[in-house]
């Protein structure tokens, strides 16, 4: 249907670990799309599916949990009745009579912890970060119940699991971090009988337990993340992310109509263009297969016969120079001076003491030795954190004027050139600042990481799309 699938190395039917995101399975339509991909798929690998909320879901949960924190019970109620509606309906159109008996009583046992949950918000005036991991993600639990469901009334065995009972974290609610001993162990453990009887596990994307049972979350956009957690914990032949875009395009297709997709690339240059804004990938998502050189490719589910793009340690396609470019739009450029009270390397161990206080990554950062500036591009949204943070830090010396006072450029962008065989190339920065300077773009800040997989450069804005064009056109992506 869509590519063919490797033996595995061991001769048996590979394990492929496979993702679908919230569009994918947005509405019945989607549902029964991911159901015949999976049932074509299924005669030839072993499979291991992860599935996200059903596309808005997770939103809706989170704008529900804020009113009832509110006493807004009109506005949760109402969310309430929507979430019944979409899941309802596609038990209505998808799953056989025998099937339906089985889970429209477990869609109700969800619906009524979602009311426990925000009656208890309401009761307290109160969103504690725990209570948020377990209502967010109860959009995956519905959509796992559902969707190993469908499969069952297409033929195929399978079952859904909670990835509670899997992923073992730490207990920062919100953005937890694996334990992988424990979450290998468990994984191995809780799936076991399930692959010797040829079922298919439905896992929840998103969510993990700590060591005692509590619910928590990997961030947004962790289902991709879960995919891969588990790939590694199971020594999985390959992980296919299924999104709605054909693959990771040269630059973002909004921006240049003319980018085009790209076959192969690196688990590095992956990283990079994730956290640099691409939005095919959560950032993490790498991080638990690269050691094992396990391939994940991104693939479309609304175009699965597109071959995608493979990630892999090293691509064979492994060209020279610039090989993508993103870009983040919504930043600001924080600037903080020492009248030579602090030295630059105790300015930047502050500032960066402070950004990991409230786990705020840099864009970009700049400095000037002889001035003792420190400059840093980060998101707009962390801009209120930062600050309250940075001016709490130096309160002492901005009183006294040893500190200058922070200085923010607001509505900048940040473009990226990525490649991971930039080095040792010549002249790409020279090029790229050239193609800006003959377009009339100002460049606020430039960094470069000394593995050139990266060069960075600050824009205004209102300039980010045509700074991205004109790149794109000098280095022919």
């Amino acid at each position: 249907m869509v590519k063919d699938i490797q033996s595995s190395s061991k001769g048996k039917r590979p394990l492929i670990a496979m993702k679908f995101g919230g569009t994918s399975v947005g509405n019945a339509e989607r549902m029964q799309n991911v159901a015949e991909i999976l049932h074509d798929y299924a005669q030839r690998a072993e499979l291991l599916v992860v599935v996200s909320a059903m596309g808005g879901v997770t939103d809706m949960l989170v704008n529900a949990a804020t009113q009832a924190s509110l006493g807004v019970e009109k506005q949760w109620k109402g969310t309430r009745e929507e979430l019944a509606h979409r899941h309802r309906e596609v038990a209505d159109k998808l799953l056989s009579a025998s099937e339906q008996a089985t889970i429209l009583p477990r869609l109700a046992e969800q619906m009524k912890h979602f009311e426990d949950l925000c009656s208890g918000f309401t009761l307290v005036r109160e969103v504690t970060p725990r209570g948020m991991d377990t209502l967010s993600s109860l959009g995956e639990v519905m959509s796992a119940t559902l969707m190993a469901a469908i499969l069952r009334s297409r033929g195929l065995k399978a079952e859904a699991v909670d990835a509670t009972e899997l992923i073992v974290t730490n207990n920062n609610f919100g953005n937890a971090s694996p334990l992988f001993d424990e979450t290998n162990a468990k994984t191995r453990e809780r799936l076991a009988s399930l692959r010797r009887a040829g079922t298919v596990p439905v896992v929840t994307g998103f969510r993990g337990a700590t060591s005692e049972g509590v619910c928590t979350t990997l961030g947004r956009g962790g289902s991709d993340y879960s995919a891969t957690i588990l790939a590694a914990a199971l020594d999985a032949d390959e992980v296919w992310i299924w999104t709605d875009v054909d693959g990771v395009m040269t630059a973002d297709p909004r921006l240049v109509p003319a980018a085009r997709i790209l076959p192969e690339v690196s688990y590095q240059e992956a990283i990079e263009l994730s956290f640099f804004g691409a939005k095919v990938l959560h950032p993490k998502t790498i991080q638990p297969v690269m050691n094992k050189q396990i391939p994940v490719w991104i693939k479309n589910s609304f175009n699965p016969s597109c071959p995608g793009t493979k990630i892999v340690a090293s691509p064979s396609n492994g060209q020279r120079g610039v090989k993508a470019i993103t870009s983040v739009k919504d930043a600001d450029l924080i600037t903080i001076s020492s009248r030579n009270t602090l030295t630059l390397p105790q300015l930047a161990a502050r500032v960066f003491d402070g950004l990991a206080l409230e786990n705020v990554s840099t864009l970009t950062v700049t400095q000037s030795s002889a001035d003792n500036v420190l400059s840093f591009a980060i998101h707009h949204a962390d801009l209120p954190r930062v600050k309250t943070r940075l001016e709490k830090i130096f309160e002492l010396e901005m009183l006294h004027d040893y500190v200058g006072v922070l200085e923010v450029m607001s509505k900048i962008a940040v473009v990226v050139l990525v490649g991971e065989h930039m080095k040792g190339t010549p002249g790409i920065a020279g090029r790229a600042f050239g193609a800006l300077g003959r377009e009339g773009i100002n460049i606020i800040a430039i960094a470069q990481g000394s593995s050139e997989l990266s060069i960075s450069f600050a824009v205004k804005a209102s300039d980010m799309k045509a700074a991205v064009k004109v790149i794109h056109e000098e280095f022919q992506l």
